[in-house]
This record gives structure tokens, sequence and C-alpha cells, in this order.
């Protein structure tokens, strides 16, 4: 399976990288360990295998103006010919493809919004971390100022297409479903996100977490800003917050529909016997003698000249 218009890699470019160990641990559930290729980086694991990793955030990015925060991958055939693709669809690319250690080829890109995300490829890769799984990447969010222009965009980069749009409201606009080309999966959701909400065109991964309530009480306590939730959304509930470096995040509990159980058949009302007909009484004897009509008899007629 080809690995191209999906996501792949999670990636936090932090201020405080034990810190921010310590945290998604206690609130994600992410163990980790230090990177064979790069002993300044971390990879973070969840239940289904390695999940991103994390790294201080490069004096560069600082010094142009990037802030903490968690960048997603997504995987092509190509990282040369795409990023020449997203020059070309109007998308800017920050950083030219260069080799890592693990074969592969990345770039950092952003869309024509200024969604900010990274590129990668390598001859290895046939498959992509499963999103199933506790600790994984579980959903894709784009918060954009044109979903319209941006949806176009990677449609045309990535081959994504429309599962379907859903209506979030009076004045919440539409909540665009995508999938990867092929797949009636879905990857994520996009929405133009109101004036009111701060900051620019943004991804954001949603870690995947048994016990959204406990998960989001932990963040609390460590010092997140929760921004958002625990809410309740089609399928699951999520939180969106700030961690404790300033870096958006958000975590989504699946909840299944409950199985239907079938209805309990009424035990069949036990039928009443028929009540037997009264057999008629018998009439005493005398009961009949009462019942009888008694016929008067006749008077006898006055005889004339009776005194009577």
């Amino acid at each position: 399976m080809s690995i191209r218009g999906r996501f792949c890699w999670e990636e936090l470019m932090t201020t405080d990288v034990a810190s921010a160990i310590s945290f998604y641990g206690k609130v994600g559930g992410l163990k980790s360990e230090k990177a064979a290729f790069d002993p300044n980086y971390t990879v973070f694991k969840g239940a289904g295998g390695n999940m991103g990793g994390v790294m201080a955030l490069p004096a560069e990015a600082k010094q142009g103006g990037t802030p903490p925060m968690w960048m997603s991958y997504i995987g092509t055939d190509n990282t040369d010919e795409t990023a020449r693709r997203i020059a070309q669809f109007g998308g800017t690319v920050h950083k030219q493809p260069w080799d890592i250690a693990d074969g592969g080829r990345i770039a950092i890109v952003a869309d024509p919004q200024g969604a900010v995300f990274a590129l990668y490829s390598n001859p290895k890769a046939t498959e992509t971390p499963s999103t199933q799984k506790l600790g994984s990447a579980s959903w894709h969010e784009l918060a954009t100022s044109d979903y319209v222009a941006a949806f176009s965009f990677y449609q045309s980069v990535f081959g994504w297409h429309v599962i379907n749009d859903m209506d979030m409201g009076p004045g919440m606009g539409v909540y665009r479903l995508f999938g990867a080309e092929g797949s009636t999966d879905m990857l994520g959701g996009m929405y133009t996100k109101p004036a009111q909400q701060p900051g620019p065109p943004a991804w954001l991964p949603y870690i995947k977490v048994a016990d959204i309530v406990s998960a989001t009480e932990a963040a609390k306590k460590l010092g997140a800003f929760i921004m958002h939730g625990p809410a309740d959304v089609p399928g699951g509930k999520i939180t969106m917050a700030t961690d404790p470096q300033g870096v958006m995040f958000a975590i989504h509990q699946v909840i299944p529909p409950a199985a239907a159980k079938p209805a309990k058949k009424a035990a069949p009302k036990k039928k009443t016997a028929a009540k037997k007909k009264a057999a008629p009484k018998r009439k005493t004897k005398a009961a009949k003698k009462k019942n009888v009509t008694k016929k008067t008899a006749p008077r006898k007629r006055k005889k004339a000249g009776s005194k009577k």
C-alpha cells in the first residue's frame, strides 16, 4: 500500500524536551526511547508502535518566528516531485528536501493558507502507523482561513477526496471529512475557523486515549490550559488544550455505538381457561310450584233468588 497522502509521523518541536516527554507520557500514554539515529531525538511510541518523535525547537526555527508546535508528516512517493507540485499549486517550500538517517527524504512545506506540514518518502515505507491503537494519532484536523481552497490544494497534491460535509450549525459553517485516494477511511476533517478563533491556519493531530476524562484531569494537574472539552463529537469525545510549553494538542476517545440489543419478546399471556357455562340451576319443587301460574276457579253463578 502506498503511503501517498497518508499521515505517517507526528513531530513535537518544543522548548523543554524532558517536560514534554513526561507530560505526554502521563496524558497521552506515550512511551519514549532515544532514537538510534540521533541522540538528540526521542521517539514516541503508542500501543501500535512508533507514533512520532520529540526534539528541541531548532534555533533557526526560533529565529524565523516558529513557535513550539506539533508538525504532521504526510507520506509521498517522491518528496522532491511533491515539493515542486506544492509550489506549483500555491504552497510554500520552507525547507528544501533532504535525506535523513532512516533512508527517507523529507521537506518542510506549507499550504497556500499558511498551515505548515512536512513531506516524507522512503522506498522501504509501505504502510502507515495504525490509527486504531491507543497512543496513535487517530485524527488530523485543519483549521484554516478557507477550507474549500485548502481542500482543492490537498486534492491536487495528494489525491484526497471528500467523504462527507457536515453542517456544524448556525454561524459555524461546514466541517469537511476527507480520505486518502482509493480509500473510504476518514483521515480527518477541515473547516474555516471563525474570526474569534486565535492563531494562524494549522494542522492539529489528535492522540487516542482510553479515557478522555482522566486524561483531561491529568493534563490540568500538569499545567495544561484546557480550551475545549471534554466534549461529545460523532463517535467519541475530545479535549483541545495547550501543554505547559504552549503547544496546542488534542486528545480523542473513541466510543463505538452500543450494540443494539434485540428486544425481548414478551412471554405470551397464558390463556385463561374459558369459563364453563354455568349449568342452569334446577328448580326446586317449591320454586316450581311458586312459578306456576295459578288458574283461578270460575265463580259459580248466583242462582236466582239466592241471598248470597
